[in-house]
């Protein structure tokens, strides 16, 4: 299994309603994560589970669910994560 899929099937324990991952490894050739099989990834996350908690929290929640795989599999992981209100509410003009 590919560590992208790895990660997507690890942060189903977050039941997103919405995940986008990116692999941006191929931008880090050469960077020392990189040498040493991390990746650097960028991850959307929208969750019913982050409600009420801060950015903060909501961040170790993801690194909870990858668990090993932040300490070895993943070298660097730009996460924005999201309420599904935040991302489908419409403002008030």
């Amino acid at each position: 299994m590919e560590k992208a899929d790895l990660i997507r099937q690890k942060l189903t324990v977050l039941e997103p309603v919405h995940a986008e991952l990116l692999d941006d490894s191929h931008h880090h050739i050469g960077h020392e994560g990189a040498r040493g099989g991390g990746g650097h990834y960028t991850l959307t996350i929208v969750s019913l589970q982050f409600a009420g908690k801060s950015s903060v929290m909501r961040h170790r929640m993801v690194y909870d669910a990858l668990g090993e795989m932040m300490r070895k599999d993943i070298h660097a992981l730009s996460v924005k994560a999201y309420t599904p209100e935040e991302v489908y509410s419409d403002p008030i003009s």
